[in-house]
């Protein structure tokens, strides 16, 4: 077995200077929003709609605080499921009906989910470190800085919690490039072990998995099988004498195969777009045909000049792209309802084994996903329907059937867990524990957000910061974007070049300045309330 001691050590983050050409698809986790076919020639950046003025305000965070209402606590210490669904956008929630009955009407549904590097690796392994991608080095899906190979996992949420008395369970996709090498490696901290192996784990009809160091061929549809192998760990007795913490990570609607027929890439071979899709299961294909893309102000938007960062909004779709991507989208849409099912029937389990009012029921995705908003497809960029992620949160003590507006990120997840277990992490931790804002109204708070290329590299293509209704962007060669998203919630003005808003562009570029290399306690921590303006 390939020792860990063996793979690269952690780089050190190099000093940014110039903004590196976003590289195409790589295997199994894809950023479809690839360089187009031919861009406009670059215009002096104007709003595409006008933006109201917010005022003379200079300062982008109200003046004090929320203070933390922390909830009762419990006589025992829960049990811990984490559900994940690979590139579920904060919009596909509401195609879930199971998951709103069984998990957010008996929970909080919180609006502010955020991936602050929103590609699949990164994000994944702020799910276990609590860490931002800038300090846990997994910065993207292959090559330098990518994919399993970046990650450095002897000292992760797992670990923590085995050292605090808790059984780990897994089962699905772990990180991109795992098991390339060696299909029967087994991370540390993990009590039981039921993870795809690549490049299986995008077959949905015949995925591999690694059980506990055994490999072998499931024929089973992918979301299926994940969904009986956890049930499996909820039923099993073993369950009853110690507090657990369970990952299930779902490969839909991530892009996969075998195709359909109907899938673009074989109906429309020779176009330039080469969209990819999810597979769906045979009870779900085509329940979502009529299903029309969103029909939101940011899809496949006209006015580009103000684009400044993410060139490949500039793309173009005509007609025919777009019957292709609608296609695609409704095979996401046809995927999830699996996944839906699933989570019902495991919150069916917990509670039939008496669990169930024990456990904390977190369902998640990796990063947002966009379906032709902004002229993008895929994930990567800096706007909401990419950094947006889904939340739902059932637990002891929640307010049921709220909508919360605390802004969570996926790494506040593996540091709240670790608080509710008592475990004392590894890590420094970039993320907070959560559940004392979930009843606060705190709709406002500082993250940093940052972005690499997909191909490999230390160099971020963006950086950034979220900081209550703004969104602010740089590339190493000073390129900005500016949104303020209470005035204009589809971002389709970046006012970067408006100088009413000069104030609140100084103070968003020190913020930036500040975070982009935060750790730990230098990390912003602190949650306010809009209210308080």
């Amino acid at each position: 077995m390939r020792r860990r001691s063996q793979r690269p050590g952690r780089r050190r983050l190099v000093a940014v200077t110039a903004l590196a050409v976003l590289a195409t698809s790589a295997a199994g986790c894809t950023s479809d929003d690839a360089a187009p076919r031919a861009k406009p020639k670059r215009q002096v950046p104007t709003s595409a709609a006008p933006v109201a003025d917010p005022g003379p305000r200079d300062t982008v965070l109200p003046s004090s605080p929320v203070a933390p209402r922390p909830l009762e606590p419990g006589g025992r210490r829960p049990n811990l499921l984490l559900v994940t669904a690979d590139d579920a956008a904060p919009g596909d929630i509401a195609f879930m009906p199971k998951l709103q009955r069984y998990v957010a009407d008996r929970g909080v549904t919180v609006a502010n989910g955020l991936a602050p590097t929103p590609i699949c690796v990164p994000a994944r392994a702020s799910l276990i470190t609590g860490q931002y991608a800038h300090n846990h080095q997994a910065l993207t899906i292959e090559g330098e800085g990518g994919g399993f190979e970046a990650f450095a996992d002897e000292d992760t949420l797992p670990v923590w919690l085995q050292e605090a008395g808790y059984d780990t369970m897994f089962v699905g996709k772990y990180l991109n490039g795992y098991g390339e090498d060696d299909q029967t490696y087994v991370p540390p901290g993990w009590t039981d072990w039921q993870a795809t192996v690549d490049p299986s784990t995008y077959n949905f009809a015949k995925p591999e998995i690694n059980d506990n160091g055994v490999v072998s061929e499931r024929e089973q549809y992918s979301t299926d099988l994940l969904r009986d192998l956890s049930i499996e760990q909820v039923r099993d007795p073993a369950r009853r004498d110690r507090p657990w913490y369970m990952w299930v990570n779902y490969v839909a609607p991530h892009t996969g195969h075998p195709q359909q027929d109907d899938d673009p890439l074989r109906t429309d071979p020779d176009s330039d777009r080469r969209l990819k899709t999810t597979v769906p299961a045979p009870e779900h294909e085509n329940t979502f045909s009529d299903q029309d893309l969103p029909a939101t102000p940011d899809m496949f938007e006209d006015e580009t000049s103000d684009k400044a960062v993410a060139r490949v909004t500039w793309a173009r779709w005509d007609e025919r792209d777009r019957a292709l991507l609608r296609e695609a989208y409704q095979q996401r849409l046809e995927a999830l309802q699996s996944v839906d099912q699933a989570i019902a029937d495991t919150v069916d389990a917990l509670r039939e084994t008496g669990q169930l009012e024990n456990t904390w029921v977190v369902f998640t995705g990796d990063n947002g996903y966009a379906s032709g908003e902004h002229n993008l497809t895929g994930k990567l960029w800096h706007f909401s329907p990419i950094l947006r992620i889904p939340v739902v949160i059932r637990g002891p003590g929640l307010p049921p059937g709220g909508t919360v507006p605390t802004p969570v990120t996926n790494a506040d997840i593996a540091t709240t867990f670790a608080s509710l277990a008592g475990a004392t992490p590894g890590r420094p931790q970039d993320g907070v524990d959560v559940t004392p804002y979930l009843r606060t109204g705190a709709d406002t708070r500082v993250v940093p957000i940052e972005g690499y290329k997909v191909k490999g590299g230390t160099k971020p293509l963006y950086d950034g910061v979220w900081a209550g209704p703004w969104t602010y962007v740089r590339t190493p060669g000073r390129r900005e974007e500016l949104y303020n998203r209470d005035l204009d919630p589809w971002e389709l003005s970046s006012v970067a070049d408006d100088p009413r808003f000069a104030g609140q562009l100084r103070e968003l570029r020190r913020l930036t300045k500040e975070q982009r290399d935060c750790a730990g306690e230098t990390c912003a921590r602190e949650f306010y309330s809009s209210a308080q303006r």
